[in-house]
């Protein structure tokens, strides 16, 4: 077998994008805003499709002569997009700010700073999404803040999964000339005007595919290598084609997939669009150019590792509250390979292992590379993925198949759809091109809502009520008791979580349709609706509980200390919450040593996670979401775990306030797992897999040395199939030392592309701010299984 390397031109094409300046950008701004001045009678699809269609047509495009793909949002490489109709009230509050904030920073012009207030800003005051929820159901979502994070409020909902097999069979002009088709036969005024606006959009993304011909031949005409110049021109003639065809070559359905991903990010300006399983998408195009001998696997593998790097020039820039909850520019590219087909047997083929061979090449924070594993998983795929593991940059994450695809079922989705699952963003589960599961509504902080069950209502932090008084610590006489009013705060504020995702959803439909994204989802086109309206296969609503091991462990400390060794009294233990444990260090101590902890295989506290994750659960699915589809439950945090921390007074497990919560979503506080990996693999499995359908989340940490030859490759492989067996959904690794994180932290720029796994997806770890990096300093470092 031929060795495969990485070329110069992708060694020379990384560390060109890894030293460009990363800046704002107010140019696509300034589009839609004149488009909508030039166009303020027509319908809201309207307009937002000729926004799209000018940006596509108008947008300064840029490319290097030695790439084989090329398409960017910007010419930049990883701008930050102003998108005015989504948000803008925001930015003019942080415009000045975004260069020294302590997370996710961009360079700014003050010039487009000036553009921007005096011609951006005044069109756009009252008519934003951000403003109309903020007029519409401001005050609400503000007032249960404390306990339930509302998300998509100034951005449109992105974690999804386009279809991208047939994106690849008809291209825009394909799909231009089924919705003019479907025009002359639609009876509806709103069928009329969904397929009006398709076709308008794939009229601005073939000419965007033509702009780019345009560019490369003129890049050409001036280029004197002769190898150079017939490269840039076969990158321009792809371009060409795709504009009027469907892709037929491997090289053209690569590109094609890119344009797709830049298009939908044009259009919503938002994160997690993800490619799904590529590995079975591009088969037919690589198989048939090795067989006819147009291609070899180190071709192949050039033009693979080029749409890596595409992937990590978008970038996606929120608000700086956004950025602590989603640290490190998660855009959330997530690609799956391995798994099983359509009859459930495994399935991997040679881009499977092209696509491992292209993450240890490059080694960079995007796309989030995800493996499916499954009982009958062959074991080359399984040391392939535990060898890019081991190289450190935090990919790929496993995922389950054995627990995944039965509990997607029980949301109603058909098992072959099931089958072919993909995972959107960080972990969110999905099915590929019918599915709008807006996986991302809202993050529910449960130790917050235990913190106003202990206090009445009442924020430790600010002295607030926020929260129905049910009764308070003292007044429980038993731990039922407790658990009974626990159980009232959860139902309260569920309920106003619910009426508020609600508002979020129709504000979404009123203002932020999105043509071009509903074409690529199966059913759409058919009904002649819109993607926001429901017009997909699959309409779900994701709800994410923060944090099962934090809480666990305060239940378990409470009901032992309290209630059974009657060890400190009830007044005291208020108390000492209340004083953030001050004069009670004794009590702290006792709290995080003499009480089981989860993640350590021990029932009596791994049992009270699964009782109120599995309470969450069930009540959460008593309710229907705006678009007629089942909420579900996730367990991950993103990076919510730090900023939800700060948000959280004194807790019963004995952290201070304002500490962090546990990393990941499933995995124990960090520290408190003194069992080894093992132990924490048998706890993590307590929680039944049909709480994680909207995705969960285990982070593991492990040292570079256990990987250092064969056996404990291994070992590690081992590890991973005793993973499937306990049905456990995700787990995910860092492997570093503890001394390096350090390190980068006092020299970040010797470090600059030292990459880390935060929660669901890798991020350059000196890009973190220092609440982070120290999170995950002090998360557990294995050395043996």
């Amino acid at each position: 077998m031929m060795q495969l390397f990485q070329t110069d031109r992708i060694h020379y094409l990384k560390d060109k994008m890894l030293s460009e300046p990363r800046y704002a950008s107010i140019e696509q701004a300034l589009i839609i805003t004149d488009t909508y001045k030039k166009n303020e009678e027509k319908p809201r699809i309207i307009q937002r499709a000729l926004a799209l269609k000018a940006s596509l047509e108008q947008m300064e495009i840029a490319a290097e002569p030695e790439e084989l793909i090329v398409g960017n949002r910007t010419a930049g490489v990883r701008y930050g997009v102003v998108f005015p109709e989504s948000g803008s009230t925001w930015v003019d509050r942080e415009f000045e700010t975004l260069p020294t904030r302590p997370q996710d920073r961009f360079h700014v012009h003050e010039e487009d700073i000036k553009t921007f207030r005096e011609v951006i800003k005044p069109y756009w005051e009252g008519k934003s999404l951000e403003d109309v929820l903020n007029q519409r159901y401001g005050k609400e979502i503000h007032e249960i803040g404390k306990v339930v994070k509302i998300n998509q409020k100034d951005h449109a909902q992105g974690h999804i999964c386009p279809n991208c097999v047939e994106w690849l069979q008809f291209g825009p002009a394909g799909y231009r000339r089924m919705a003019e088709e479907k025009l002359a036969a639609a009876e509806s005024e709103s069928q009329k005007l969904f397929y009006r606006a398709v076709a308008i959009v794939m009229e601005g993304a073939q000419a965007f595919m033509m702009r780019y011909h345009d560019l490369m031949i003129r890049k050409a005409e001036q280029e004197t290598d002769t190898d150079r110049k017939a490269s840039m021109i076969n990158v321009a003639e792809n371009c060409k084609n795709l504009s009027v065809r469907p892709a037929q070559t491997f090289h053209e359905a690569v590109q094609s997939t890119w344009f797709l991903f830049v298009i939908l990010q044009m259009e919503s300006n938002a994160s997690s669009f993800s490619p799904g399983r590529l590995d079975r998408h591009l088969i037919p195009y690589y198989e048939k150019d090795i067989k006819e001998g147009r291609l070899t696997k180190q071709d192949a593998l050039e033009i693979i590792e080029n749409m890596w790097l595409k992937f990590n020039e978008i970038v996606y820039m929120r608000n700086s509250g956004g950025a602590k909850y989603f640290a490190g520019f998660p855009i959330g590219f997530n690609i799956a390979v391995g798994g099983q087909d359509e009859d459930g047997n495994d399935y991997s083929n040679d881009l499977s292992f092209l696509f491992l061979k292209a993450q240890q090449h490059i080694g960079l924070p995007q796309p989030n590379l995800s493996v499916r594993l499954h009982e009958g998983t062959g074991e080359a795929l399984l040391k392939e993925a535990v060898r890019t593991v081991a190289l450190g940059s935090g990919m790929p994450q496993f995922f389950n198949d054995k627990a995944v695809i039965p509990s997607i079922m029980e949301l109603g989705i058909e098992e072959a759809d099931a089958r072919d699952y993909a995972i959107v963003g960080c972990v969110e589960l999905t099915t590929q091109g019918n599915n709008l599961g807006w996986s991302d509504s809202a993050m529910f902080n449960l130790n917050k809502a235990l913190e106003v069950t202990l206090t009445g209502g009442t924020c430790l932090l600010s002295g607030d009520r926020i929260a129905p008084d049910y009764g308070n610590l003292t007044e429980y006489e038993t731990f039922e008791d407790l658990e009974a009013a626990f159980q009232k705060q959860i139902d309260y504020f569920i309920d106003k979580m619910i009426l508020a995702c609600e508002q979020v959803e129709q504000a979404h439909i009123d203002l932020l349709p999105s043509p071009f994204l509903s074409a690529t989802i199966d059913d759409c086109m058919e009904k002649g609706m819109d993607v926001t309206a429901g017009g997909a296969k699959y309409n779900l609503s994701g709800i994410q509980m923060i944090q099962v091991a934090n809480l666990a462990d305060s239940l378990a400390a409470l009901k032992q200390l309290i209630y059974e060794e009657k060890r400190f009294t009830k007044e005291e233990v208020l108390h000492a919450l209340k004083n953030n444990f001050e004069g009670y260090e004794y009590m702290r101590q006792v709290m995080l040593n003499k009480v089981p902890k989860y993640g350590n295989d021990n029932n009596y506290v791994d049992n009270l996670g699964t009782k109120w994750a599995t309470y969450f659960k069930d009540k959460l699915r008593t309710y229907t979401n705006y678009r007629g589809g089942p909420y579900h439950t996730g367990m991950y945090t993103v990076s919510a775990h730090v900023p939800m921390g700060e948000n959280v007074g004194a807790t019963p497990d004995g952290r201070f306030a304002k500490d962090p919560l546990a990393d990941g979503g499933m995995s124990p506080v960090y520290g408190r797992d003194v069992k080894g990996p093992t132990a924490v693999l048998k706890s993590v499995s307590k929680l039944d897999k049909n709480l994680t359908t909207n995705g969960g989340l285990l982070n593991m940490k492990f040292l570079p040395e256990f990987f250092k030859n064969e056996t404990g490759i291994q070992k590690f492989a081992n590890f991973l199939r005793s993973f499937v067996d306990l049905e456990i959904p995700h787990i995910q690794f860092n492997v570093v030392r503890k001394e390096d994180l350090i390190a980068a932290k006092k020299h970040p720029e010797q470090y600059r592309s030292l990459t880390v796994r935060v929660a669901g997806y890798t991020a350059y770890f000196t890009e973190l701010a220092d609440e982070l990096q120290d999170e995950i300093i002090a998360r557990t470092s294995y050395g043996d299984i």
